[in-house]
């Protein structure tokens, strides 16, 4: 017996789908309204659910990652009355099961909801097997819940994987995960950067070449397709490979036979292929700069890795990582952080991913020296003007509100009137570029690009001060 809820704010139809479903012999309950479906979900384990789209407080399309990612994370199935294309495709792949419209005769439901507890039972089976070693990667949003569980599916298989994402979102380490949880973990994990091949050489690196080949072939070298035979072959920026390649590349991929350059005889390598990319590679097919039956090759399993901004709960986790990471390897000693220093890196954009993260983090150790707790001006320049730019945004708001905080003294002359809102939109910018500067009056000065003289007759206009230096008396 499995347990069910519905979220739906047609009372009718929430009777009608509890008689059907509990004539299955399941446990049914029933919430009216996101909020409420929400905190039933989170108090109880259920196996499905059952989610309208219009609600009264809100879309149930955006309550699906909540939904996910609760302790028992059950499947979700979208049922609504007015069928939306747009909405269909976003509720895919967002990761729901299926996508039904309602009807009188609630056809498709019984089988729908069999199948999804099937698969449930299938994958919480597969779960328990095969505990996943994730190593250094790091989070446990729904996004990246998602993605690991490709992973597992894609280690237990030998099929080709396409990894997509931006730049420094893990590529690699997600294919390394795949190889490291798959029966080819002990041999070995080959990595090929694509980008990084010179374009007279590709052949010889990849296939390997016999002594005399060419000029400066003193000796016969194995290829890495052949190192990676019994184990992985990693293809990192699969689209940067030459269109000369990727045909001779498919015929490998087809048979597993290659011919290393200056060979009379093919060799063999019963390799598994990874492949990443941060370029959109359908695009590249319409334009002619990627062959299509590789793209097809290549993508048996597509794994897209979201970027950090989209995973923002994770920030906090793998800054704690590798935080301590970090201080272990640099016999540092463990370090706190202030809240503020945690809050500027939740709010930072994180255009460079990962990898932006990681760099920053090794940034404001060396720039914290001997001091025991991470605060934001440990952290690097441009990432502090950022935070600064989006605060003093924050705080001065659109134009009409600056002009809504001068003071309220009529219309009067339009001299006046243009004073008092300069004034009021340079306290706001000064009390955000304070609060980004932890008060430190260099820093604000970095960061503002004004003179030191500049900001104190400033700061002392609107009875503003910085707490690491005193303000001195300036001639009237």
């Amino acid at each position: 017996m499995a347990r069910i809820l519905i979220i739906d704010d047609d009372i009718e139809v929430c009777n009608m789908l509890t008689m059907a479903i509990g004539r299955m012999g399941h446990e049914v309950d029933y919430a009216l309204t996101i909020k409420s479906g929400l905190d039933e979900n989170l108090n109880n384990d259920f196996d499905v659910v059952f989610l309208d789209v219009n609600l009264p407080d809100g879309n149930g399309l955006e309550a699906i990652p909540l939904i996910k990612e609760s302790p028992s994370s059950p499947e979700v199935i979208i049922i609504t009355g007015n069928g939306d294309p747009d909405g269909a495709e976003l509720a895919i792949k967002t990761g729901v099961w299926d996508y039904l419209q309602k009807s009188p005769s609630l056809k498709g439901l019984d089988l729908q909801l069999s199948r999804a507890l099937q698969y449930r039972e299938k994958k919480i089976a597969g779960q328990q097997q095969h505990l996943l070693d994730r190593e250094d990667i790091i989070g446990s949003s729904p996004l990246i819940n998602h993605c690991m569980e490709l992973v597992s599916r894609a280690a237990n298989t030998d099929v080709n994987v396409l990894i997509t994402g931006e730049t420094g979102t893990g590529k690699e380490l997600f294919a390394n995960a795949i190889h490291r949880n798959s029966s080819r973990r002990h041999n070995d994990f080959v990595v090929v950067d694509c980008a990084s091949l010179p374009e007279t050489l590709v052949e010889s690196i990849l296939f390997g070449h016999e002594k005399g080949a060419y000029t400066g072939a003193d000796r016969s070298r194995r290829g890495l397709i052949s190192q990676a035979d019994g184990g992985t072959l990693f293809l990192d920026e699969v689209g940067e490979l030459p269109l000369s390649t990727q045909k001779a590349f498919l015929r490998v991929l087809q048979e597993r036979r290659f011919r290393p350059v200056g060979a009379k005889t093919e060799s063999t390598s019963q390799f598994r292929l990874v492949a990443a990319t941060n370029r959109n590679l359908d695009r590249m097919v319409e334009k002619g700069l990627f062959r299509q039956d590789l793209l097809y090759r290549l993508r048996s399993i597509s794994i897209e890795l979201p970027p950090l901004r989209k995973r923002v709960d994770d920030v906090i986790k793998l800054a704690v990582h590798y935080l301590t990471l970090y201080c272990t390897r640099n016999h540092c000693g463990t370090k706190g952080f202030s809240p503020e220093f945690m809050e500027g890196l939740r709010a930072y954009p994180w255009p460079g991913n990962v990898r932006e993260l990681v760099n920053c983090l090794e940034n404001a150790l060396s720039m914290a020296g001997d001091e025991p707790t991470l605060i934001p001006i440990h952290l690097p320049t441009q990432i502090r003007v950022q935070l600064t730019r989006n605060s003093v945004s924050s705080h001065a708001g659109p134009h009409t509100n600056i002009a809504a905080n001068a003071p309220a003294t009529g219309l009067g002359r339009f001299k006046d009137y243009k004073e008092a809102v300069v004034v009021a939109a340079e306290k706001h910018y000064l009390n955000g570029l304070m609060k980004a500067a932890c008060d430190d009056i260099k820093s604000a000065c970095q960061m503002a690009n004004l003179s030191r003289a500049r900001l104190y007759a400033l700061l002392k206009k609107h009875h503003l001060s910085g707490k690491k230096e005193n303000l001195p008396h300036l001639p009237r």
